[in-house]
């Protein structure tokens, strides 16, 4: 009966991809056509499948009638259930009895807003401290591409997960999808492959999502993760998780919600703020690294790169919802009271862990890797890792030529993306184990050949810290009063 349901499933999946493809037909055809002619500039960096994939999916996430928020983000929390050579753990935190780690959070984002506003009341809803799911995940190493999980335990799943990896790097992983889309099932595969390759584990957290739940949640969410994996509550499957063995990582607004979580902690540290959890005062350490692919840097969408790459990345241009483009209304958006951004509050647009170009400081940070395409976020990403230089932060750059948003997971085959995640698990690895190995570089790898070219930390961005400011508060006020900001889809791949 199972096997039935299965199968009529993914019928209906073939049948829904074909509905989705019959009207790009002709798009099809064209690329195909330049191709052959060799007379387009995607062709000269990309070979056809791929092109063929950025351009029908770019073209399918601009529909002329947009969908529900809900309908769109129900149809990516659909779990395919776990198969192949992977270990999921299915955890859930457990609730502190204090309110410490909260207020230490609201402390963090009151001490980061503009003077002027400083020790007012928050016009955001202050989220509660809730159980927060998140799955362990592993390599598993002797199963096949079907194999399913053993009928077994959480827990016992867990140990055997551990019994397979061969060191203590743990990466705390928060998904992209901008915020509103996605859990940790979509990511699993892009996991599976990271942790073969740093012999370590994942926690991969299902933080809340908006519009239901605005900022702050998912950033206390992420706080509460990395407490629970340093400090396990009573009842937790996991032993304490040393913070040199922690590395925050995160793929688009995952990336954005992780580089929020360093600077939270960055912000506590300042404080010289102790946190209670579970009846005990504890130290807020800084983990060991950072690692974000096509991070999500810039929520009201200023820069360029925006309108100026759309030809290399399938991410829609930053439309303005007019009463024409509005999604129909549903049952979460528009939010009660409305705001402009599916997000964030219309107060926070601008506040440094959620626009993080504008933060002051990244002094006193870890390492980070951080890498990106020729993508739609491109300036954003070169403006945050100049920033994290000039701040005196080691950092490893790579830029893809050519690539698209997230390419390592929307293209996992292609060789720029098995370069890009062996970049990456060897910057978790030598974080974990020698961090002061990691030497800071900025390099662009070439599309077709692989090669490294070094890129000059002075041309990495064009933009003043100033000029960021201005154009941040420009994209805001030059946005009709009841406009919204479109939601800005993220692994299209699932949808």
């Amino acid at each position: 009966m199972a096997k039935k349901e299965d199968k009529d499933q993914s019928s209906n999946e073939q049948l829904r991809l074909l509905w989705i493809l019959l009207p790009q037909l002709p798009l099809i055809f064209k690329i195909i056509l330049l191709h052959i002619l060799k007379s387009s500039e995607s062709c000269k960096y990309l070979d056809l499948r791929t092109d063929l994939t950025v351009t029908v999916l770019r073209s399918v996430l601009n529909p002329s009638k947009p969908r529900p928020i809900a309908k769109t983000q129900a149809m990516t929390l659909k779990d395919p259930g776990v198969t192949g050579k992977i270990w999921v753990s299915a955890v859930a935190s457990k609730v502190p009895p204090e309110q410490g780690i909260r207020d230490a959070l609201l402390a963090a984002i009151d001490a980061m807003r503009d003077s002027s506003t400083k020790g007012s009341a928050p016009s955001f809803k202050i989220p509660d401290i809730v159980p927060i799911e998140a799955e362990w995940t592993g390599y598993r190493a002797a199963a096949t591409k079907e194999s399913e999980p053993p009928e077994i335990s959480e827990e016992e799943k867990y140990r055997e997960m551990m019994k397979e990896c061969k060191n203590p790097a743990t990466m705390l992983y928060f998904h992209g999808g901008a915020y509103y889309l996605c859990s940790p099932a979509t990511h699993r595969s892009l996991l599976r492959r990271l942790t073969k390759l740093t012999g370590g584990r994942a926690y991969s957290v299902r933080y809340r999502l908006a519009p239901q739940n605005a900022f702050p949640s998912a950033l206390l969410d992420a706080l509460v993760s990395y407490f629970t994996l340093l400090y396990p509550p009573p009842g937790s499957i996991h032993d304490a998780v040393a913070p040199g063995n922690i590395v925050f990582s995160g793929d688009s607004a995952g990336g954005n919600l992780a580089l929020a979580l360093l600077q939270t902690v960055l912000e506590i540290r300042r404080q010289n703020r102790k946190i209670t959890w579970f009846g005990a005062e504890r130290e807020v350490p800084l983990p060991a690294g950072l690692t974000a692919m096509s991070p999500w840097v810039d929520l009201v969408q200023s820069m360029p790169s925006v309108v100026r790459n759309q030809k290399w990345c399938y991410l829609p241009p930053p439309i303005l919802m007019s009463e024409a483009h509005q999604p129909p209304a549903d049952d979460i958006w528009p939010t009660n009271p409305p705001r402009k951004h599916i997000y964030i509050d219309d107060a926070y647009m601008l506040h440094p862990l959620g626009s993080l170009q504008m933060n002051k400081t990244w002094e006193g940070a870890p390492p980070l890797y951080i890498s990106c395409g020729w993508e739609t976020l491109q300036d954003e990403v070169r403006f945050l890792v100049s920033k994290l230089s000039r701040d005196g932060v080691t950092v490893v750059f790579e830029e893809f030529e050519a690539m698209p948003h997230v390419f390592s997971e929307l293209l996992p085959h292609l060789a720029q993306s098995h370069r890009n995640r062996e970049s990456l698990a060897n910057f978790v690895i030598a974080a974990c184990d020698d961090p002061k190995s990691i030497q800071t570089s900025y390099k662009t790898i070439k599309a077709k050949t692989m090669q490294e070219a070094v890129i000059d930390l002075d041309t990495l961005s064009p933009f003043s810290e100033e000029k960021m400011r201005e154009m941040a508060r420009e994209a805001i006020l030059e946005r009709p009063e009841k406009a919204q900001l479109a939601p800005l889809p993220d692994v299209p791949a699932k949808l």
